[in-house]
């Protein structure tokens, strides 16, 4: 078996271009938001950051090797391993922002965000535990469906917009993409779609530049040098002891709780692919490297990413992941984060996430059975819901109001408070809706009954559903009772689908 396949040239463009998004978004985010230093960033979190990525990425590709050995196949592609982008944007907005905010205290802000990225490890790890059972009880719809409701939405669609903001730079590399991985035309001398998308995009825009017709690529300011990784041990331990981590539980447990399933879901995708990883080891290597990157400075847990299936069909095998650590180690570490995009337009690199987005919607429908395909479709709404309430609050900071300012003036027109109910623990909305259209389509209302009353509880604490709206904008809302008319809605549909459940089971014992 080879260990380098020439797929895994395009499977390193794509993860390096995802994980190098999120790099850029703490470089941009964290000094705008949490009042950090530039230099803080390039010398302390992204250090952090980098190392917690080559340790994950080398497991990935040595458990990747050794499923292939193990089953004799050339086939087995590892899991794309990176930075959460979801509690990327909660740890800064939520957590370190505010706290910046009340104190001015950079390195408090810091310090919170270190405490959320340890629990969110320790969560990881518990889920090591109770994954494999997770997913036994679990229908393939609901784990796909709610991953293809997160594809369709927060990678491709901005993507989408972004590409066709810029066509002519940006169109021709998408077309590139879908030819070589959906039509599978062999290009010019075997050269792999991706860096042929890429090298079109760049040679697009520098040539439209220097006929005067667009701007040349820019990127953040560089800030080279030697920027190794250095431990916080002391600051790890003393945080247990401090309220300004533990006053923000309510965020960092349904996090910690995304991330676990959403390790699941991409498990459950990988072996749609087929490729199917033992759930322990998996999720024990996630929570390791979330607790690396806060011993080391990086207030952001790291996950399995979504989009396996994408990676597989691009012929990436096991060498993408780790040729991907070690770039982005050695980018980090020389402070040259951004440089790429000194000479290379985003735009040009879109077309691959965009694939990879797209393709995880399609496998979800086309990996269930064929019954199951409404289960799919239900399954896609909460994020659907969640990425509208996205663009409303986006929309309404960009002309200088609020969420909460606006949403008296909304009416029935937008039915705000369904959106913003529906965006609460959308993961676990679409996960339990898909469910019960499953077990319905089966007519096994007993487990369908079972998931309703799962809602009820969920919705009763304020795992889903519950919210503040405020100045802040929507936060969660945890304790007792805290979404009560959701609660009770579920539990009445419980005690509807028990009767059925009986009644069904009447009927057969007669006949």
């Amino acid at each position: 078996m080879k260990w380098f396949q020439r797929g895994d040239i395009d499977g390193f463009f794509g993860l390096f271009v995802d994980n190098l998004l999120q790099l850029l978004l703490i470089l941009t985010l964290c000094p705008l938001v949490c009042g950090f230093s530039s230099e803080f960033v390039v010398g302390t979190i992204l250090p952090g950051a980098a190392l917690s990525i080559v340790l994950g990425n080398f497991f990935y590709a040595w458990q990747g090797w050794r499923l292939a050995r193990k089953e004799g196949r050339d086939d087995v592609t590892a899991l794309p391993y990176g930075i959460n982008t979801v509690s990327l944007i909660a740890f800064i907005f939520l957590i370190m922002g505010p706290v910046y905010r009340e104190t001015g205290d950079q390195h408090l802000a810091w310090r919170a965000g270190i405490f959320a990225c340890v629990l969110n490890g320790l969560m990881e790890v518990v889920g090591a535990f109770v994954g494999d059972w997770l997913r036994r009880v679990t229908p393939r719809a609901a784990l796909l469906s709610s991953l293809a409701g997160i594809a369709i939405t927060f990678i491709a669609m901005g993507f989408v917009f972004q590409i066709f903001a810029w066509p002519a730079v940006a169109l021709v590399p998408v077309i590139l993409i879908l030819a070589g991985y959906g039509g599978k035309v062999r290009l010019p001398f075997g050269l792999p779609a991706g860096l042929m998308a890429v090298l079109a995009g760049t040679a697009t825009a520098w040539g439209l530049h220097w006929c005067g017709m667009g701007a040349a690529p820019q990127g953040p300011p560089l800030s080279l040098g030697l920027h190794l990784p250095s431990p916080h041990f002391g600051d790890v331990a003393g945080l247990f002891f401090e309220p300004s981590g533990w006053k923000y539980l309510a965020i960092i447990l349904p996090m910690g709780l995304f991330n676990v399933i959403g390790s699941l879901q991409c498990l459950e995708s990988a072996e749609a692919a087929g490729d199917r990883f033992e759930t322990r080891p998996s999720l024990l290597a996630n929570g390791l490297g979330t607790f690396a990157a806060a011993c080391f400075g990086s207030p952001f847990p790291t996950t399995i990413y979504i989009g396996h299936p994408g990676w597989k069909a691009m012929g990436a095998r096991n060498a993408y992941s780790a040729f991907n650590g070690i770039v982005i180690a050695m980018v980090c570490v020389c402070g040259a984060v951004t440089a790429v995009l000194h000479v290379v337009p985003l735009e040009a690199m879109l077309g691959i996430l965009l694939w990879i987005g797209v393709i995880i919607t399609a496998q979800a429908f086309q990996e269930v059975p064929k019954a199951h395909a409404i289960a799919v479709a239900v399954g896609l709404i909460p994020s659907l819901a969640a990425w509208a309430l996205l663009l409303v609050e986006t929309t309404l900071r960009a002309t200088g109001t609020s969420l909460a300012q606006a949403a008296p003036k909304f009416g029935a027109s937008l039915c705000i408070e369904g959106m913003i109910s529906l965006n609460q623990g959308f993961i676990l909305t679409s996960m339990i809706l898909a469910a019960i259209c499953v077990f319905l389509v089966e007519r096994k209302f007993g487990m369908a009954a079972v998931w309703a009353f799962a809602a009820a509880a969920f919705s009763a604490v304020g795992l889903i559903h519950a919210y503040t709206l405020g100045p802040a904008g929507v936060t969660n809302k945890f304790g007792f009772l805290a979404a009560p008319s959701f609660s009770a809605a579920y539990a009445a549909s419980g005690l509807l689908l028990t009767a059925i459940w009986l009644n069904e089971r009447r009927k057969n014992a007669a006949s």
